[in-house]
């Protein structure tokens, strides 16, 4: 018998970051100062980056694929990784949980993102999302002497566990129904045999929706991210509320756009109340919120109300304004973490949005940071959240659904009052309590680069667009 080793080119990167990570678990037997093991690990994560440039393509039987749609996902997967391990090198020190396996459990969740983005197989996707769940759990739960966090990562495990039954109920049917865990095989099936209206297949459709709803936090699978966020590591807060969500609208759109193509009326049909669900409750519920980091996962929740707009629209420009959106939402989203950061110091959390009171008169540069990036999640112009929202609601307008753009248009005014109540606290209050910055080199950088991004997307943003625009050609 020959046995042949499959082409292993497409998966490089995957298998450098597990060789990164493996790495930075060893070095910390070694290394005393932790801030070396970050420094390697994002020193590394950037290198890995630069193979993305090498040849794409399938491997393992089609069952991964590398191509541009998986390549801008892995993007905005090692933007967030560094971003995150940038804004976590001082806070990780304040909490006093600075621990070498920290980072290379960031990795491995990283991983497991990774090859969620390239799963060309039901089995490939759910080995990817346990490698990135079962990382983030311990995350969450790192401050091991704060119940919160506690409470977060039990929380968080359970109804992830809850989720992934699901997950694994509908590739069973999926897999009962078509004989194959293969996207491309499944798509096939289906249209040979005709199972556009099989009840089979939308009971599997439902599950597996159900299973990524949670993933993105969509509602009514939301309730787990406001206690997880409010309770989790702050850092690790902004880390899940990029990565984790970035990976399940990968798979939301491949699985939806490949496999179930046929079945595409069936599934637009469930995910439009579905949207509309996630943007009220994201909305509303934010507005009664005093806890900073529990406003953002409110917010969080909106957000991806609007991403789930491109999914609806079901074609490649709708794919490519998601894609646009999340990698957008990346950058402003961990740039209002790291501020929130700035303002933990020992004996002082700044987790309450009255913490924010008359901070323009005791730093103005970090309150002016906050401003940018409460503008562009609300989507003000000139930033970038403006132009995450307009291709969005552009490619759901050019699809027919101007009626449901409407609909997000009012919920994105409902958003504006819980982030400009953050700027009127600051610029319109006189401070209460005298807060003193925790500002360090890192998240300097962190936030340079945000906020220039925020800026610079917002005024020019043709670059990404047609960047993601090129990522989904051949689709």
């Amino acid at each position: 018998m020959n046995f042949q080793l499959p082409d292993l080119t497409p998966i490089v990167p995957e298998l450098l970051m597990t060789a990164l990570a493996l790495f930075v678990m060893l070095i910390d037997l070694v290394v005393k100062k932790k801030e070396a093991v970050a420094v390697i690990s994002m020193a590394g994560v950037a290198l890995v980056a630069l193979t993305l440039l090498g040849p794409r393509g399938e491997t393992f039987g089609t069952m991964f694929i590398s191509d541009g749609y998986s390549t801008f996902f892995k993007i905005i997967f090692f933007v967030n990784v560094i971003l995150s391990i940038l804004i976590s090198i001082k806070y990780i020190a304040i909490e006093r949980v600075n621990y070498g396996e920290y980072y290379s459990l960031i990795l491995f969740s990283t991983i497991g993102m990774m090859i969620m983005a390239s799963a060309g197989d039901l089995i490939v996707l759910y080995l990817g999302l346990e490698l990135m769940a079962l990382s983030t759990y311990i995350l969450a739960g790192f401050i091991r002497h704060d119940i919160k966090s506690n409470e977060a990562a039990l929380k968080y495990f359970l109804l992830g566990a809850f989720s992934s039954g699901f997950l694994l109920y509908g590739i069973s049917i999926v897999y009962g129904l078509t004989g194959t865990t293969d996207l491309k095989g499944i798509a096939a099936f289906i249209v040979e045999r005709g199972l556009y209206d099989n009840v089979s297949l939308l009971l599997s459709i439902l599950f597996l929706m159900v299973a990524f709803g949670f993933k993105i936090a969509a509602a009514p699978f939301h309730m787990w991210a406001p206690d997880v966020y409010e309770g989790a590591p702050t850092s690790i807060t902004a880390f899940m509320s990029v990565g984790p969500k970035a990976a399940g609208f990968a798979v939301i759109g491949r699985v939806f756009l490949v496999a179930f193509a046929a079945a595409r009326v069936d599934w637009v049909t469930i995910l439009i109340p579905l949207a509309i669900l996630t943007m009220a409750v994201g909305n509303i519920i934010a507005l009664a919120q005093t806890n900073i980091k529990r406003m953002l996962a409110y917010s969080s929740i909106a957000h991806a109300g609007y991403a789930l707009l491109g999914v609806i629209v079901a074609n490649n420009e709708g794919l490519a304004s998601m894609m646009n959106y999340l990698m957008i939402y990346a950058f402003m989203n961990i740039g209002a973490f790291a501020v929130i950061i700035m303002l933990r110091s020992e004996g002082f959390k700044g987790d309450s949005i009255y913490d924010y009171e008359g901070l323009s008169k005791t730093h103005p540069m970090a309150a002016a940071l906050m401003l940018i990036f409460m503008f562009s999640l609300t989507g003000i112009p000139p930033t970038a959240g403006f132009i995450g929202k307009l291709y969005i609601f552009m490619a759901a307008v050019n699809a027919g659904y101007t009626w449901l753009v409407v609909v997000a248009v009012i919920f994105s005014a409902i958003s504006a009052y819980f982030y400009l109540r953050i700027v009127m606290y600051m610029y319109m209050r006189d401070p209460k309590v005298t807060v003193s910055l925790s500002t360090s080199f890192s998240s300097g950088v962190a936030l340079a680069v945000t906020t220039a991004a925020v800026l610079i997307i917002g005024v020019f943003p043709t670059a990404l667009v047609e960047f993601a625009r090129m990522a989904v050609k051949g689709f």
